[in-house]
């Protein structure tokens, strides 16, 4: 994720993770050898991003010093090696209990975590608003999704991106997790209509009435 930023955002963001308590603006451009202007442009464009945000103030004798640090999704940006993590746990539970065991373990956790997600939207009244509203949920983890709504086509979210596309090529059950999460949430039968797991170049799901 970092490379998509510039070399001094990047550096900004890498001392922040450093100094997690926050550092004021003079610290950065002292330990940047930049300008106080530039840091403050850099930072306002980190914080219009939700990478950055203003801290506490640090008393300093005079005026308050204010601290900036790393948001939640700041610190996201820098590698995490959640894919192994979840490789591992895949590959216990399958030794465990088996591919079978594996699918049904997938779907019982799936369809809590969609029936828990669900139960966030009191509001929600129809399978449409349920569709419309996973795909926002879905949009916010990172799958690329959307809802398509036209008449030949209702109930379908379409997702450009597989959070975890590397570990379903491999453990092409992983795909259970997903597919109970959805009908769980919608109350609806999931049509898996295309997989990128399996090379198509989207993932498409079709919400039927039970």
């Amino acid at each position: 994720m970092l490379e998509l930023l510039g070399n001094r955002r990047k550096e900004l963001l890498t001392l922040l993770l450093e100094n997690k308590a926050g550092l004021t603006v003079d610290e950065m451009a002292q330990r940047t050898e930049i300008t106080r202007n530039a840091v403050r442009q850099h930072l306002t464009a980190l914080a219009n991003d939700r990478l950055v945000t203003q801290g506490r103030t640090r008393p300093s004798g005079g005026r308050p010093e204010q601290l900036y640090v790393l948001t939640d999704k700041g610190r996201e940006f820098f590698p995490r090696q959640y894919s192994w993590f979840s490789r591992l746990l895949v590959e216990s539970i399958k030794r465990d209990v088996g591919i079978e065991g594996l699918r049904e373990r997938l779907r019982a956790i799936g369809s809590t975590v969609g029936a828990n997600l669900g139960g966030q939207y009191p509001e929600l009244e129809n399978r449409q608003q349920k569709v419309d509203k996973l795909a926002e949920v879905m949009e916010q983890m990172g799958y690329s999704a959307t809802s398509l709504s036209a008449e030949d086509n209702p109930s379908t979210i379409e997702a450009d991106n597989c959070v975890y596309h590397d570990l379903a090529m491999e453990i092409p059950e992983i795909c259970q997790f997903d597919l109970a999460l959805l009908e769980s949430f919608t109350d609806s039968e999931v049509d898996h209509q295309e997989c990128m797991a399996k090379g198509d170049n989207v993932c498409r799901f079709r919400f039927i009435a039970k």
